[in-house]
């Protein structure tokens, strides 16, 4: 039985290091371009801010078929500071290396526990001390990550996910997925005593499950700026349909488990950030537009008998008025944008079935909000669509009132089992 995901020669090695004031984890899986990289800024930022403190730096590999688990070994860090460098056990995906680090955190008895993307090229020796200080000095359980991104960089977390967090839970935390964090012991041990290890959360959605839980249970929450985050970014069209599946169905899913908690709340509160305070500007993102408004269209000539049948007609109008412009005038309301969210949560909340299918089928609707934000911004720099990323949201909050009529008395015009048996969309 799954009970930890730690390999015996790993606890071995835990033991020996006994105890430990810091551990900084990096969760991996074919990273060998970038992985030096990101030990060599740790290694050099635990000396500058930490040097007095008992530190540790953990590899969590997925079992890597390149050289990252070899490069990471041979890579020399501060002779006073110890290096593991292990293949986690458990269920594949990033949710088990997670556990792993907060296992080691738990057993090390560290007052701090930071992690970093294995894939960064940002990273300097101040992010250790931006993710650290806040709950090592500042008496905060848990450290979100703030970045300067391009404008393109993030549009799941930009149409998605930072305004339903923010709408359902009332906290302003603008990067609820960002996968350099920190967290205090305590808290490490929650999140290993939570039945989710072996479930599709952990393997789909661990970020922003990690957020949900930290808001709802009240933790001590701060984010902290790290200024610019360069990683390999990947274009909407071409690479984040899985991620937006999986990310819509975990939300939704949290949705249902924490729903006395996230009705009753209105509006949201700021949350106090600390850490890097300049401007720099972030590398560029190229989005294929083209290519997006054309996966929309031909997806909608596929599946408009669907979508009729699952939205309101005032939502499905928008969507047909949407398929019917081309790339130079194409355009998505932000309003019907709330309203595609919004009814599709209410309507995965009444489905126990098909569910995946159901996700699955509103990938083109993400295409087509990615599309309008990119050509609303085409002009703006990253700064001035933030600005539109914030107008975005206090429009999900404004309209949270909808989501729950919809949640609460919506049935579905579709049965569940018609998504199974349609040719449209098995074909």
């Amino acid at each position: 039985m799954f009970n930890t995901a730690l390999r015996a020669y790993t606890a071995k090695r835990i033991e020996e290091i006994g105890s430990a004031d810091i551990l900084i984890g990096i969760p991996c899986y074919n990273n060998e371009k970038t992985i030096e990289h990101v030990i060599q800024m740790i290694t050099h930022g635990l000396a500058k801010y930490y040097a007095d403190r008992r530190c540790v730096i953990q590899i969590a590999d997925g079992g890597s078929t390149d050289d990252t688990r070899e490069t990471a070994k041979e890579f020399e860090i501060k002779p006073w500071q110890e290096k593991i460098v292990s293949i986690y056990r458990g269920p594949g995906g990033k949710g088990t290396a997670l556990r792993s680090i907060f296992e080691a955190a738990k057993r090390l008895h560290v007052q701090v526990c930071a992690v970093v993307d294995s894939d960064l090229r940002s990273i300097t020796p101040d992010w250790v001390q931006h993710l650290v200080d806040p709950i090592l000095k500042s008496g905060f359980q848990f450290v979100a990550p703030v970045y300067l991104r391009h404008k393109y960089d993030g549009t799941i977390t930009n149409n998605i996910v930072y305004n339903l967090t923010r709408a359902l839970y009332g906290k302003r935390i603008r990067q609820p997925i960002g996968g350099d964090f920190a967290l205090g012991r305590d808290v490490a041990q929650f999140y290993i005593e939570q039945d989710v290890w072996e479930t599709d959360v952990a393997r789909f959605g661990i970020d922003i499950w990690m957020t949900t839980m930290a808001i709802t249970r009240n933790f001590r929450i701060c984010q902290s700026n790290l200024g610019v985050k360069i990683h390999d970014a990947k274009d909407p069209g071409q690479h984040l349909g899985p991620m937006f599946r999986q990310v819509l169905w975990t939300i939704f899913t949290l949705m249902e488990q924490c729903e006395a908690c996230w009705k009753p709340i209105t509006g949201s509160e700021p949350v106090q950030t600390l850490g890097f305070e300049g401007h720099m500007e972030p590398e560029p993102v190229n989005v294929d537009v083209e290519g997006l408004v054309q996966s929309f269209k031909s997806s909608y000539q596929q599946f408009a008998p669907l979508w009729k049948d699952i939205f309101s007609p005032a939502c499905f109008d928008e969507i047909k008025l949407a398929a019917s412009l081309d790339t130079q005038n194409f355009y998505m309301p932000t309003e019907s944008w709330v309203h595609i969210l919004y009814e599709l949560a209410a309507t995965f909340h009444q489905w126990q079935i098909n569910r995946y299918k159901l996700i699955d089928l509103m990938t083109p609707l993400y295409y087509a909000r990615v599309a309008s934000f990119v050509r609303q911004t085409s002009d703006m720099t990253s700064v001035q669509a933030e600005t539109l990323v914030e107008e975005q949201a206090q429009k999900f909050e404004a309209q949270k009132p909808y989501l729950i009529q919809v949640w609460n008395r919506r049935q579905p015009g579709v049965a569940a089992g018609a998504l199974k048996s349609s040719p449209a969309f098995a074909s």
